[in-house]
């Protein structure tokens, strides 16, 4: 006895009767009727086979195949391992295919990899459009390169190139000719996706697909393309912004802890061994609203600069805005200045800014951006060469940080001669360098005195 389905072609969701409209998704005509069949037990008697015991298990270090770029070997766990596929998601223009082809061109120079050319698939560029590009990104060794969508036409060529890598771009465009809906639909990306990962798993060879976001931030499709995949990664950062951070989000072989920091320009990603440098080049001395402080990004600390600018306002309600900063964090912090430590900004605008177009998520920040406001507010600069450092509680109280010792460590190697940290019970935080002075404060008010210039 078989059952009858209504499932849409384009978000999966089922229906127990058909209709013109998708309600879920608002797609016309995308309704299907299918058959499921019951489920039948079998009376075959199946056989036991033979289990291991989990302390026999050795672990041994995944076979790796060295990208050549190192920063992108980082967020991988140490580079791409054989067998696996990976999904590398972004904003459109935010440099994914700029990202991959780099890295193709390193996997086919290096020696031990040139017998095994690297498969770059479009579905989305000529071939034309693909050397326009690695011309401008000054690709010197040779890829092989196919223009195709049909999912079974690039599995068989694959197998026959025997690649060292495999690239899908994109995995939106790609087809499976037995399935009757469009590319970019739920049950296209998710049958295509369970063959590349088949393929990957049965031949040993390390699949990259790059996939579309959808307004949300999240990769096009259904959530299970982001489940049959090894690694999820993804690209962020402001397009009219130099700098890009590749974080993942989900590693089957490494820690989801790490970050790689790159440079767009005119000649492609370039990596950014030290982000702290890079972002404070360009910094102006003794300007008030400037505070500097240490973030987090994975396990890797570096130093941004956070401005405020506080101006007059003429409004019956004083303008708020925030760029990088979260804009309720932003109000919070408002309001334990002003109940806190009496800093009067009730008739201001304010305007808070992290530099470098990134979104700040560490709560090390707030003390910092409180000070930059204080600064801006009170007119008064913040003392040179000094990094800020805490969290900041309703009471206005400074709360303590995780890995402060190693971000007071990326403070003293970038050249600043004070810190003002969380002040903590019991420990005495001292070192040994006589040139360089931890400031410790107890709540929000202190620290804006430490802070500013007299």
């Amino acid at each position: 006895m078989n059952k009858k389905v209504f499932v849409c072609d384009s978000c999966g969701a089922e229906f127990a009767k058909w209709a013109g409209k998708c309600s879920s998704c608002g797609v016309w005509n995308s309704i299907k009727e299918i058959n499921i069949s019951d489920v039948s037990v079998s009376s075959k008697k199946a056989k036991p086979v033979n289990t291991t015991k989990l302390s026999k298990v050795s672990i041994d270090d995944f076979d790796r195949i060295k990208s050549g770029v190192s920063e992108f070997d980082l967020v991988m766990g140490g580079g791409i391992t054989k067998g696996s596929i990976v999904l590398l998601g972004g904003e459109p223009g935010i440099g994914k295919s700029t990202l991959i082809l780099q890295i193709a061109d390193k996997l086919s120079g290096d020696r031990i990899t040139r017998s095994h050319p690297v498969l770059y698939v479009s579905g989305e560029e000529s071939f034309a459009q693909i050397k326009a590009r690695a011309d401008r990104l000054k690709i010197e060794n040779e890829l092989e390169l196919l223009s195709e969508t049909d999912s079974d036409v690039i599995i068989a060529t694959a197998k026959k190139v025997k690649p060292i890598v495999l690239v899908i771009d994109s995995i939106q465009t790609m087809i499976d000719t037995s399935v009757a809906s469009s590319s970019g639909s739920i049950s296209q990306v998710k049958t295509v996706g369970l063959k590349f990962q088949k393929f990957a798993k049965e031949i040993g060879i390390p699949v990259i697909l790059i996939g579309h976001v959808t307004k949300t931030g999240a990769v096009a499709g259904p959530k299970t393309l982001e489940h049959l995949v090894d690694t999820v990664a993804y690209l962020e950062g402001e397009r009219f912004h130099t700098f890009r951070i590749l974080r993942c989000s989900k590693n089957r072989f490494g820690s989801v802890n790490e970050v790689g920091i790159f440079e767009m320009g005119s000649s492609g990603l370039k990596q950014v061994k030290n982000a702290s440098e890079e972002f404070l080049t360009q910094r102006k001395e003794k300007l008030e609203g400037s505070a500097i402080t240490v973030i987090l990004e994975g396990t890797r600390p570096f130093l941004t600069e956070v401005q405020a600018l506080a101006s007059k306002s003429y409004l019956g309600f004083p303008q708020r805005k925030a760029s990088g900063f979260d804009y309720n964090r932003m109000q919070l912090l408002l309001a334990v200045l002003f109940a806190r430590a009496q800093i009067k900004i009730s008739n201001f605008d304010i305007y808070l800014n992290v530099v470098g177009g990134f979104k700040v998520k560490d709560p090390a920040c707030d003390l910092a951006a409180c000070v930059a406001i204080a600064s801006a507010v009170k007119k008064k600069p913040i003392i040179k060469d000094l990094a800020i450092l805490g969290e900041i509680g309703l009471g206005g109280d400074i709360r303590s940080i995780i890995n402060l010792s190693k971000r007071i460590k990326e403070v003293k190697n970038l050249g600043f001669k004070k810190v003002i940290v969380p002040k903590s019970p019991g420990i005495a935080l001292t070192t040994k360098d006589k040139s360089f002075k931890i400031i410790e404060a107890r709540d929000l008010k202190e620290a804006i005195k430490l802070s500013l210039i007299k």
